[in-house]
């Protein structure tokens, strides 16, 4: 019998059932992260009534994450190789856990300035983990069946924000009070770490019974690369900046949002125990403002990992972000200019959050030439969070100085108008050099 045809033990480093079990923890490494930045979100109201915040505050949190984010973006792949994937994926996962820590800590002193302090320090880990968990997988899926790999990771990475949004306000509101639901949040950033135990002791296993070899990040940014770039490069990063900033940030203030404007509850009135309400608030999904908030997640989750084939299949890349971004402009102005109920222009925006992504970050390799690829990468994350930490203030400063919703939605809406205009250069400069995005 030939290597290639043998058959091995489940258990062993080169079975396909040793793999897979090494993406099952491997893809939890990034679900209580998930979680832990979303939660904020999920329990704005509490943290408003009962911590005093503002929405500009609320904002902010999310802010001090992307700052911590855009520092962490250029040293990420540069530490994964120095000190190999096992340790710096530790060494991030203990710093998710102390951010987490602090942040809950805050919640029982009532002090915004600790809570801001514990999520820069959780964006510092968060953000290189997500850089090292890509390393992982590459490592033991290259050649194999990375695609998968990875959309199933991206997968169970969501189910922490589909779980923050729609049980944080219920475990707050069942427990008394917001410190409740973040200490949740560190506890599941503790499950991440465990699962990051567990992936540790595998892969070693799997190096010293295979000898397989270091692979190196593909997420270093060299800065002295960033003069090669040419403009499709930079149209694609200006949709990003844009794309991202009319979602994530909206999302933060979506609950109260929908609580206010229409009237929808942030939970489910149940008589049951704690699980059966949180099953209680699954169920009526389209009927709490956490469910509604988490439409365009949960769309991502059933329809990303297929998306990416669809998009490698028929091409049209650039048309489809044209597509996304069209999308994205009457799902916010009927949000903000109209009573009609929000489950729509919802769904719209989560198709769009379906389309654009999975156009978008493939067409980089494609734009850049190969050897400049981690840095382009590690540009436009790193320019995303300038966006990312900007637009969740401007979002909470209008929604208090107009007292409603309807300038947040514009803006929103005009950054849906920006995208597309650069969407639109994109083609045309992709039509002058051989439509190479357009092609399968």
């Amino acid at each position: 019998m030939t290597e290639t045809n043998r058959v091995y033990p489940f258990f062993h480093p080169a079975a396909k059932g040793f793999r897979f079990t090494i993406l099952a923890f491997v893809s939890m490494l990034t679900l209580g992260t998930y979680f832990a930045y979303d939660i904020v979100a999920g329990i704005a109201d509490s943290l408003m009534k009962n911590m005093g915040a503002s929405e500009s505050n609320i904002g902010a949190m999310y802010s001090m994450y992307s700052v911590a984010a855009i520092i962490a973006v250029f040293i990420a792949g540069f530490l994964i190789d120095i000190l190999g994937t096992r340790k710096a994926s530790m060494i991030f996962s203990i710093t998710v856990v102390i951010g987490a820590a602090i942040v809950a800590f805050s919640a029982s002193t009532n002090n915004l300035t600790i809570l801001y302090i514990g999520r820069f320090i959780f964006g510092a880990g968060s953000e290189p983990l997500v850089v090292a968990q890509s390393s992982i997988l590459a490592r033991w899926f290259k050649g194999k069946e990375l695609a998968l790999s990875f959309g199933i990771a991206l997968t169970v990475s969501r189910l922490g924000t589909l779980f923050a949004l729609n049980t944080g306000e219920l475990i707050s509101t069942n427990y008394g009070g917001p410190f409740y639901a973040l200490l949740a949040a560190m506890f599941m950033c503790i499950l991440s770490l465990l699962a990051n135990i567990v992936y540790v002791g595998m892969d070693r296993k799997g190096e010293r019974i295979l000898n397989l070899k270091k692979v190196a990040s593909e997420d270093k940014v060299v800065l002295k690369d960033i003069k090669y770039f040419k403009s499709s490069f930079w149209y694609v990063t200006i949709l990003c900046v844009t794309f991202y900033s009319a979602i994530f940030p909206f999302t933060a203030l979506s609950l109260k949002f929908f609580n206010e404007k229409w009237g929808v509850p942030l939970v489910i009135e149940s008589t049951g125990g704690f699980l059966y309400k949180i099953f209680e608030n699954f169920l009526h999904m389209f009927n709490t403002a956490g469910g509604i908030a988490s439409i365009i997640i949960f769309t991502s989750m059933m329809f990303a990992p297929f998306a990416g084939k669809f998009v490698d299949k028929i091409g049209k890349r650039a048309t489809l972000m044209i597509f996304g971004s069209l999308l994205m402009i009457p799902s916010h102005l009927l949000m903000g200019i109209t009573k009609i109920y929000p489950v729509i222009p919802m769904i719209c925006l989560g198709a769009a959050f379906v389309l654009v992504p999975a156009s978008m970050w493939p067409s980089i390799p494609l734009v850049v030439k190969k050897g400049r690829v981690g840095t382009a990468f590690g540009v436009m994350t790193a320019i995303q969070n300038i966006g990312l930490m900007t637009f969740p203030i401007l979002n909470g400063k209008l929604r208090m100085l107009t007292g409603s919703y309807t300038a947040s939605q514009i803006m929103f809406a005009s950054l849906g108008v920006i995208g597309l205009i650069f969407a639109i250069l994109l083609r045309r400069a992709d039509k002058k050099t051989g439509s190479t995005l357009e092609k399968p």
